[in-house]
């Protein structure tokens, strides 16, 4: 085994966050998304009964780079692979820096030697705190050495080393926030959309996202080693909700990512938010209602004694209107609202 100096991993991290640090400071609207399908080629990754890790993964890696070309066309889409091909963790890195993007997710599926575990899980760059988080990290990790010249490429790490990732407790990563936030959403839409067990936000010494220059996630979708599980990423409609659950993850972190962007430009000038109403009522509407089946970012808001529902949200007025001619086929009679500063104002006041 090869084991590294606390000193020369010092270096090492101080070298991998180098363009972490040139990128910190970026700001301005959420443009790019990076799309990581894990292993393919000569990697399989985890392998099932019946299919194969690297299989699924790229299955759902396209299907959200479709949901998300259809739903947000102004944002650009970029994928690490897409077909069977073997892309190094490092290229993987610098594909998603190249781009200056703004997310890198890269997606995996699970196994262990026990067939009951089930659920999914999103890790970010950190600490591992049990035992388990390590061994999967270990797992992921493990691809470098299908690699040429791993053991200089990635400075003498030895991904079955337990001593190689301490590298992970010098790194900084100035992205946590971000990156908890995206992994965040994308468990509460596997738990609340797709149904499946949630097995939380956890940190791990991952390779493929030491090196990425933005927030970044790994998520793994499941356990092939569980055989419901391997059932239902094998199967069109598994890999359609989950692909559906990651790109609404990935469209509500950007809604929020500019949302805040606004929020500091315009921190001494008034905030002005555009909705669009989709309905009203004297009561509270239930979750199954009608606005929550035709859309699936829906705000309410209390005007007097009535409760109104919206969809959308933009500080530009045109970006609004274009929005609106989408709803008008859901909402014949949907309209712009605004707000100031959190107040409902009339929308020629603000235009």
């Amino acid at each position: 085994m090869l084991y590294l100096s606390k000193t020369l991993l010092l270096v090492c991290a101080i070298a991998c966050i180098g363009d972490v640090w040139a990128q910190a400071n970026k700001s301005g609207s959420f443009k790019t998304v990076v799309i990581d399908a894990g292993h393919g080629g000569k990697d399989p990754g985890a392998i099932g009964k019946s299919v194969k890790e690297k299989d699924i993964v790229l299955n759902v890696a396209l299907k959200v780079g479709e949901y998300l070309k259809k739903e947000l066309p102004e944002l650009e889409v970029i994928y690490t692979r897409k077909n069977d091909i073997f892309v190094e963790l490092d290229e993987r890195a610098e594909i998603a820096n190249h781009a200056k993007a703004d997310l890198f997710v890269s997606i995996h599926a699970n196994s262990i030697s026990n067939p009951k575990i089930h659920g999914a899980e999103t890790f970010v760059l950190g600490l591992h705190r049990s035992q388990e988080n390590l061994e999967v990290a270990k797992k992921e990790n493990s691809v470098i050495v299908l690699e040429d010249d791993y053991t200089t490429k990635y400075e003498g790490f030895d991904p079955n080393s337990t001593e190689s990732y301490i590298i992970f407790e010098l790194m900084q990563n100035i992205y946590l926030d971000q990156s908890l936030e995206a992994a965040s959403i994308i468990q509460e839409q596997f738990e609340e959309r797709v149904g499946r067990h949630n097995r939380g936000v956890k940190q791990a010494g991952f390779l493929v996202l030491r090196k990425t220059a933005m927030p970044s996630i790994l998520v793994e979708l499941g356990f092939l080693s569980n055989k419901n599980e391997e059932k239902f990423m094998s199967e069109e409609e598994g890999q359609t909700y989950l692909a559906s659950a990651i790109f609404r993850s990935i469209r509500d972190y950007r809604n929020k990512f500019e949302a805040r962007n606004s929020i500091v430009k315009q921190i001494e000038k008034d905030v002005i938010e555009f909705r669009i109403q989709i309905a009203a009522s004297n009561s509270e509407l239930k979750k199954d209602a009608a606005p929550y089946k035709l859309f699936n970012d829906v705000w309410m808001f209390k005007d007097g004694k009535q409760y109104k529902y919206t969809t959308g949200l933009a500080s530009d007025y045109g970006a609004i209107s274009r929005e609106l001619e989408k709803v008008k086929k859901k909402v014949p009679d949907c309209f712009i609202v605004a707000f100031k500063n959190g107040e409902k104002v009339p929308v020629s006041s603000v235009r």
